[in-house]
């Protein structure tokens, strides 16, 4: 059978409304899914959580893996709890900071020293909050102590011999959110964890996101590394008591969704207002560092090294975070879009492999679920294959010949590779896209694939959404 995209089987669907209502299914699921089940056959992976959203809730989501070896063990899904690493420092600490600032508690132009005596007559009093949050204090890290680690931290970054004039580079380290969850205690009163749940987590409604996870929960969290399940793998964490400003928090991609909604929301979800919408603005409002090399949020990242959850077709407003245990969330309110990954990573080595894991899922993302106004349900596309599609009054529909001259659309092909190969390698064949055999039009970039899209979207019927995927499927 030749390769027929699935734009033009939604057509059909015009003609077999009772076949669409039962068998639905989602959009592009086997693509996400074979992303995943490569990573593990690789051995980078030993289960993963993808999901992508809008401001609205939840576009797709998908799961593969078991929370350990065992037979019998629980499926992962989007409920599944996770040591997201360094994704603590976006998710609990900088929106603790920013209400801090929504308070009128708290000035990003603060210096350390108003906040940390410590600091005073060193060189180092005069950086400045927002100089922490965007990873340009100069400060570098080091391993602590299980004995006064933050006063070990805190000394340790007054004495630091060698450090950049705070504000001329980016250098990204912990220390700088080990000491804004420090700065949280110091203003409120009371420790990141409980300031967060208090003020983030509980109005958001994130049963699932904490520090410290108690004991009962082990069999719903995803083991990390070489730690217990529910014990955080940071070891500067463990070693701050499992809350700190950098790791410790625990979540799921559901509760992540909520966030993401609520920064796509400018600070509300649900009609409840979490943020300012003047601190989300401030998170997410571009600074630009080497030359405009890198460009930062306030703790978000949005241009740079670690930015591979961008993928390639991101928009330059998107914003998100990466974390080492295997995390990631990207945000796009250009797109109103959001793509939340969460695996049991097993390699730690290869992380180029892994972030083009993370590049792939998200490309994916904003390839499919563009500007997707209402998630459309359509029967497996190899159920229609198998139906054959014969006869006008069939239940399985008519064929391409029943159809009108006004929906005899040219067949998309693969611009040269089999469609297996344009999943397997999304990240080669999302450039090269596909060709429109009656016109010979190559569609190569972004720009020219919507404006195809929209092309053959005016030869459908007007009841056809116009968001629907233009993905090729065998």
């Amino acid at each position: 059978m030749r390769l027929i995209p699935a734009l033009v089987i939604a057509s059909l669907f015009v003609y077999c409304p009772v076949l669409a209502a039962e068998l639905p299914v989602d959009i592009g699921r086997a693509t996400a899914n074979t992303l995943i089940e490569r990573a593990m056959a690789r051995n980078m992976v030993a289960g993963a959580v993808a999901l992508i959203g809008n401001h609205e809730g939840i576009l797709y989501t998908t799961a593969r893996g078991r929370l350990n070896a065992g037979a019998d063990a629980a499926l992962l899904n989007e409920h599944t709890i996770f040591d997201v690493a360094s994704l603590t420092k976006v998710i609990a600490t900088t929106p603790s900071v920013m209400k801090l600032v929504d308070e009128g508690r708290l000035n990003l132009t603060d210096p350390i020293s108003r906040w940390f005596p410590e600091f005073k007559g060193s060189r180092r009093e005069g950086i400045t909050i927002l100089q922490l949050l965007t990873h340009t204090s100069g400060l570098d890290d080091n391993n602590l102590s299980a004995e006064q680690p933050m006063k070990m931290a805190i000394n340790r970054a007054v004495n630091q011999k060698y450090w950049q004039v705070p504000g001329s580079n980016f250098q990204y380290a912990d220390i700088n959110f080990i000491l804004l969850g420090e700065l949280v205690y110091r203003i409120s009163g009371k420790t990141l964890d409980v300031y967060s749940r208090e003020n983030l987590f509980e109005p958001l409604e994130a049963q699932e996101t904490m520090f410290l996870p108690p004991k009962q929960l082990a069999g719903f969290i995803a083991p990390t590394d070489d730690t217990f399940a529910g014990v955080v793998q940071d070891r500067n964490s463990r070693r701050l008591g499992g809350v700190a400003g950098h790791a410790g928090l625990f979540t799921s991609a559901y509760d992540l969704s909520r966030f993401a909604r609520m920064m796509l929301g400018g600070g509300t979800l649900d009609g409840k207002r979490i943020l300012s919408e003047q601190a989300v603005s401030q998170m997410t409002a571009p600074q630009f560092f080497h030359k405009g090399a890198i460009v930062r949020g306030l703790g978000w990242d949005m241009d740079s090294p670690f930015s591979a959850p961008k993928g390639n077709y991101f928009s330059e407003a998107s914003f998100g975070h990466t974390g080492y245990s295997g995390s990631s969330i990207w945000i796009d309110p250009k797109q109103d879009l959001f793509v939340i990954l969460l695996t049991i990573r097993l390699d730690y080595r290869d992380v180029k492999t892994f972030n083009q894991l993370r590049r792939d899922v998200s490309t994916f993302a904003a390839t499919d679920f563009w500007k997707f106004r209402s998630f459309m349900e359509l029967p497996p596309l190899e159920t229609l294959a198998d139906a054959n599609m014969t006869g006008p009054g069939s239940a399985a529909g008519p064929t391409m010949s029943d159809l009108s001259p006004r929906f005899k659309m040219p067949v998309l092909h693969p611009k040269k590779k089999h469609i297996a190969k344009h999943i397997l390698n999304l990240k080669k064949s999302s450039r090269k896209m596909v060709k429109i055999s009656a016109s010979k039009r190559t569609v190569a970039n972004r720009k020219g694939r919507l404006a195809a899209r929209r092309k053959l979207l005016s030869w459908l019927p007007n009841a056809l959404p116009y968001n629907q995927s233009l993905n090729p499927v065998a």
